[in-house]
């Protein structure tokens, strides 16, 4: 596989560096072209199937990596958990088409910061990137009520896992309050804007929830603030 240096114009030092990984190579020539017209957006590296993209990204360190559910070798489900394991962890988001609710979410309870329509506009890809960029999530509402209702349904923990208001027992009330903000799906920025704190107190506040609640991504987080009752 050949990777992909795409210099942006915008400066290496605050582009938002993209890996993609799909089998099909329309498919990323397609998203690639529409990546490198956005502005401080760099796609720095391109994988065919999900071992290539966890090796890539260990090499090239991406803030984002998209991620193609169906692809050979290994797929982008498998894929989730190493990616999310390394360290830095970049954003995963999900590439995915309507008849993939299942495998999200799979992909979502993984670690994954969320999910993207194959069809989605131009203007709707760039704004996933620099919504997962920013620590946000990122969910089509074209599919994102079935999966969270199949999340809730389903139970967001595997088996063993702790009760969801145990798993919440820990948090302090600035965390708790952030906590039930995710579940109302609030973005960073958003969130800042209503606790009148900066964005960099807000991360400082989710990362510290992830890891008291053993929350994989946002999504889990926002997931956990309505099985925990939390949500009024």
């Amino acid at each position: 596989m050949t990777d992909q240096a795409n210099s942006a114009d915008s400066g290496a030092g605050s582009a938002i560096r993209v890996l993609l990984a799909d089998d099909e190579e329309m498919i990323r020539h397609g998203v690639r072209l529409i990546l490198r017209h956005a502005d401080g957006i760099e796609v720095v590296a391109e994988a065919v199937n999900g071992a290539e993209a966890v090796r890539l990204t260990a090499e090239h360190r991406p803030d984002v990596v998209l991620l193609d559910i169906r692809m050979p070798v290994l797929d982008g489900l498998a894929a989730v958990e190493p990616l999310v394991a390394l360290d830095p962890a970049p954003q995963v988001v999900m590439l995915t088409t309507f008849g993939d609710d299942d495998n999200v979410t799979r992909a979502l309870r993984a670690g994954a910061t969320g999910f993207l329509l194959k069809d989605e506009g131009p203007q709707e890809l760039i704004s996933a990137v620099r919504s997962a960029a920013a620590g946000d999530a990122v969910l089509s509402p074209g599919v994102t009520g079935t999966v969270i209702r199949r999340m809730l349904s389903g139970g967001g923990a595997g088996a063993g896992a702790a009760a969801p208001e145990s798993r919440v027992a820990g948090l302090t009330d600035r965390e708790r309050e952030v906590l039930v903000m995710l579940g109302e799906g609030l973005s960073n920025s958003e969130l800042g804007r209503r606790l009148g704190i900066g964005v960099g107190t807000v991360k400082s506040h989710v990362r510290s929830i992830l890891g008291k609640t053993g929350c994989g991504s946002r999504v889990q987080a926002a997931l956990l603030a309505h099985q925990a009752g939390l949500m009024g």
